[in-house]
């Protein structure tokens, strides 16, 4: 007799679960007063803060997880590239090191008349002067008041 009231008891706590998750899931509604409609009302509630909470809480551990794993990352390709840096630098000779950090000018082209021809001007002496042309006369010596300089000196 027992038994059969212990089955009779797990029977109507089945059912009772069972009407209650169809009330949970809207199925059935129109025989709930307004007091047990309250009640699913914050059983809802509370469950579906639970479950926000819950997927609040994975997705942070997901996002933490990626933070490490970007701050490894990171640290990774820091020393990957001081490691290339150093084979670089170590296959390098020694000049191509320097001229990364040397910077150059192009120097401006001569003029045509600043080198003379050899065949030209065969008469230069010094305090000597004798008239030429102007396109020959780049390379002679010109008088001054402290003596005779030569052109290329001024």
């Amino acid at each position: 007799m027992l038994k059969a009231k212990v089955e009779v008891l797990q029977q109507s706590q089945r059912d009772h679960k069972a009407e209650f998750f169809r009330h949970l899931l809207g199925e059935d509604l129109g025989q709930l007063g307004t007091k047990e409609l309250d009640q699913l009302e914050r059983k809802l509630d509370t469950t579906l803060k639970q479950v926000r909470s819950t997927k609040t809480q994975y997705m942070l551990d997901q996002l933490s997880e990626l933070q490490q794993k970007e701050e490894t990352l990171v640290e990774v390709n820091k020393a990957l590239t001081r490691k290339l840096e150093e084979s670089t630098a170590a296959t390098q000779p020694p000049w191509a090191a320097e001229e990364q950090n040397v910077s150059y000018r192009r120097q401006p082209a001569q003029p045509e008349g600043f080198f003379e021809p050899l065949e030209c001007n065969n008469t230069l002496q010094i305090g000597y002067n004798a008239v030429v042309p102007d396109h020959l006369n780049v390379g002679t010596s010109t008088p001054s008041p402290s003596g005779v300089i030569p052109g290329w000196m001024l």
